[in-house]
């Protein structure tokens, strides 16, 4: 190469980011064709890393301040390209940019239920949403299994593989939260630190650091909250044969009117309405009957009859069947009945 062909060559002599982009993760320095000046200036500001890359090879990393590009600064480069340290030559190196700063509310959810292992209710199918935000800690780790040689790479770029690892280790953290359903539901806080420690060395493994995580919402599938519904009603009855009656009359006094309702006043409507009533009307009897019992324990005991005792034992089968009553509720109940037929 002639004197004149160096004189026009084009050196390098600031390398430096701005930052302007929004979501930008990673950024290649436009080298096209120019060279670095021995002795150029890099400057890394605080919420930023550059990477020097030689013939495909990391050779540095810097973080924040203000260099001056020596072959005392770049050991690594020095040994790659074998330079003499007197020989003060331009070098030609592709230069990344990588963001520290905190990339915030990033949204994660399930798009479809979930199903989990749970101790009160068995298998459960629930959903789940919230953010999180997080940060590149290792640049070196992240250039080489996520942006590569991409001249930007955005956010909007990784979030699809960043939910899937949400999605992937959500059932993980629940069970190593060892909380049931309904304690996850009332601590969210310790479910989100649950999930940001079962997540953390997945973000590691490719240069992130996981800074925070929340939950928002945890929810049940509409069929299995109105279980939990009853579930919650008939353990605010507790013990009480006389208001278990009154609450499963209740519940189901809505349904009965409605469908007399659709009836339009016809037989059938009638019908509902009949049917309505007299399950008013036995409730009410056995409430009468419980407070003859209470005053006249031997006359009461005589007037209870073994079909009404099957029938009741009948309907706590079903719940205790459909997962509103337990096993145990079902047994004491069960006793109480037999021995009112004694």
């Amino acid at each position: 190469m002639g004197l004149m062909d160096f004189i026009k060559k084009q050196f390098i002599d600031v390398i430096q980011w701005t930052e302007d982009g929004n979501g930008v993760l990673s950024w290649r320095y436009p080298m096209a064709g120019m060279e670095i000046q021995y002795g150029a200036s890099l400057t890394v500001r605080e919420s930023q890393m550059a990477v020097f890359v030689n013939e495909g090879k990391i050779a540095d990393v810097f973080g924040p301040g203000l260099y001056k590009l020596t072959t005392n600064t770049i050991p690594v480069l020095t040994y790659l390209k074998n330079w003499d340290k007197l020989f003060e030559s331009p070098f030609k190196s592709d230069v990344y940019f990588f963001s520290t700063r905190q990339q915030v509310d990033q949204r994660w959810g399930t798009p479809q239920p979930i199903t989990i292992r749970d101790k009160d209710f068995g298998a459960v199918r629930l959903r789940a949403f919230g953010n999180y935000n997080y940060s590149v800690a290792d640049p070196r780790a992240f250039h080489t299994k996520i942006s590569g040689t991409r001249d930007t790479y955005t956010t909007g770029e990784l979030e699809g593989q960043l939910r899937g690892l949400i999605l992937q280790h959500i059932s993980d953290a629940i069970a190593q939260s060892g909380l049931p359903f309904l304690d996850l539901a009332s601590n969210q806080i310790e479910f989100a630190n649950a999930l940001q420690k079962e997540l953390s060395p997945a973000f590691e493994a490719i240069g992130l650091k996981l800074e925070g995580m929340t939950l928002q919402n945890l929810s049940l599938p509409e069929e299995l909250q109105k279980i939990l519904d009853q579930r919650i009603g008939m353990g605010m009855v507790g013990n009480d044969m006389g208001r278990f009656m009154q609450y499963q009359t209740g519940q189901a006094i809505p349904e009965m009117a409605k469908a007399a309702g659709q009836g339009g006043g016809g037989i059938a409507g009638d019908a509902m309405g009949l049917g309505a009533g007299i399950a008013m009307g036995q409730v009410l009897a056995q409430n009468l009957q419980q407070g003859l019992q209470g005053a006249h324990p031997a006359a009461a005991a005589a007037a209870v009859k073994p079909e009404d005792v099957m029938a009741t034992l009948e309907k706590l089968g079903d719940l205790k069947a459909k997962g509103i009553v337990t096993q145990e509720e079902f047994d004491a109940k069960k006793a109480e009945l037999l021995k009112k037929l004694v």
